[in-house]
């Protein structure tokens, strides 16, 4: 099939939209064909990225939805206006990511590095599931990071109230994401819906901003030296998203388009399970969903 409709009459959402991976990714999706919705935090500069994307790919049918992933609240309403919306979910893409230096919460009282990494996801892809289960086959990738391998997991503090360190908070959230992809996987059996993780590499992107000022100048020269583009790092979401190599694969960590074994703690299905459990309380996830 000619890549330029590979995702011909295919809905594909993606957060975190408007920068980084995530744009370089919405822009090859859109070059395929896809129906796309673009989901970003701040009006202006989503209808500006929005515009960009159709001007790059030459498609119209590109939309957006406003939404940050930190408040579950959004994320609920998010869900909300793209089921009024449309009909069906080929494709969800987990990207939205954050750090923070020092620990906050958000509204609903999560560590923010948590909530914007793997809660708000937790949430939105549940709040999706029955779309993406009518839309079969259909695809959730989910986007994590090497960083899980030196990720911890504390059920009785998973927000850092005590010990809080900025690449901490970042391991753990991505853990989660993996420990997520792996429990729902066992979920999805027999759906035709498939779930994968997958790291990026190190991407030369605007996260790395909020990092503490004495590292900023490492990650300057990083970003010059050692880091891929965003364009590149999106290669791994794409390649999830549309190839048929990875058709019924499920549950899996990839990097470099290739499965990679995660760490030890990212294969405890036990953990997995705990930690679904005590997501579905954080976000008071309806019975039955």
């Amino acid at each position: 099939m000619d890549s330029k409709s590979l995702l011909a009459g295919k809905t594909v959402l993606v957060t975190g939209a408007t920068s980084g991976i995530g744009l370089e990714a919405s822009i090859s999706f859109a070059l395929m064909g896809a129906r796309l919705v673009m989901v970003g935090r701040e009006a202006g500069k989503t209808e500006q990225k929005v515009e960009e994307v159709r001007q790059r790919s030459g498609s119209s049918t590109v939309d957006s939805l406003l939404c940050d992933i930190s408040s579950l609240a959004q994320v609920r309403r998010l869900a909300e206006e793209f089921r009024g919306r449309y009909d069906r979910l080929h494709v969800l893409v987990n990207n939205a990511g954050s750090v923070f230096t020092k620990r906050s919460l958000t509204a609903d009282g999560i560590e923010s590095t948590f909530a914007v990494n793997y809660l708000g996801p937790f949430l939105l892809t549940n709040l999706l599931l029955d779309v993406l289960r009518a839309s079969a086959p259909a695809r959730i990738i989910i986007v994590s990071s090497s960083g899980h391998y030196s990720g911890t997991m504390d059920l009785n503090d998973l927000g850092f109230e005590h010990g809080y360190q900025i690449m901490r908070a970042y391991g753990r959230s991505k853990l989660a994401a993996v420990l997520f992809t792996r429990e729902l996987a066992k979920r999805l059996t027999g759906t035709e819906v498939t779930v994968n993780a997958l790291h990026p590499g190190a991407v030369a992107t605007s996260i790395w901003d909020r990092a503490p000022v004495y590292t900023r100048p490492i990650f300057s020269l990083a970003k010059r030296l050692f880091m891929i583009s965003p364009a590149a790092g999106a290669e791994t979401i794409v390649y999830l998203a549309t190839s048929p190599e990875v058709e019924g694969k499920t549950g899996l960590y990839f990097e470099k388009n290739r499965p990679k074994v995660p760490s030890r703690l990212a294969q405890d299905d036990a953990l997995a399970q705990r930690l679904w459990d005590a997501s579905e309380r954080l976000v008071k996830l309806p019975e039955g969903v």
